[in-house]
């Protein structure tokens, strides 16, 4: 039973426009994500988010995946959304990317398993996600020299996504729901 403050919305009680997001959804993924459910409440910021996270997946293609990822995982660990790390693990097996690595995220700063690249998106990361925001001019010219204009860029943008999604799924209370562990429950079941 979901532990969500707003219930998924069942395929059942849903509009056309609807029924085909969670087919789409579905295909993507193997299962329809418990945020993209609960949001099917307001089908227009259903669509929006949808189309929105579509071409931004899509153009974010400057950094590295293991960076752009890495600094997006520590964002949502930071902000404590479970269904943000559930799903940010999964996307970064998926890629192929080390995810036994992710148990040191908060060793960071001194741990073999990153490199000096990835730390610095994490510390990025931490500094854009503090409240209130604690980035340097110094660290965005570190940023500049490693990843180019257009990668500070992209990682910024990145960071900020993920602290909008993370913060509206914990705000709605909605969790883990397996796809790390490729054992997904169904929202509305």
């Amino acid at each position: 039973m979901s532990t969500t403050r707003i219930p998924a919305l069942a395929p059942k009680d849903a509009g056309l426009l609807t029924k085909v997001m969670y087919r789409f959804a579905r295909r993507k993924v193997g299962e329809v994500p418990e945020p993209f459910a609960v949001s099917a409440h307001h089908p227009g910021i259903l669509a929006a988010a949808g189309v929105h996270e579509l071409i931004a997946e899509r153009v974010s293609t400057k950094l590295p995946a293991a960076v752009r990822e890495l600094a997006v995982y520590r964002t949502a660990w930071t902000i404590g959304c479970s269904w943000c790390v559930d799903f940010g693990t999964m996307l970064q097996r998926l890629d192929g990317l080390d995810i036994d690595r992710l148990r040191h995220i908060d060793d960071y700063r001194t741990s073999p398993h990153y490199t000096d690249d990835e730390r610095a998106a994490i510390a990025y990361a931490d500094s854009m996600t503090a409240t209130p925001m604690t980035v340097t001019d110094e660290q965005v010219a570190d940023l500049e020299r490693r990843f180019g204009k257009a990668g500070v860029i992209e990682l910024t943008y990145q960071i900020g996504l993920e602290n909008s999604r993370a913060r509206n799924y914990h705000a709605l209370g909605i969790t883990a729901q397996g796809f790390s562990t490729d054992s997904c429950r169904v929202p509305w079941a």
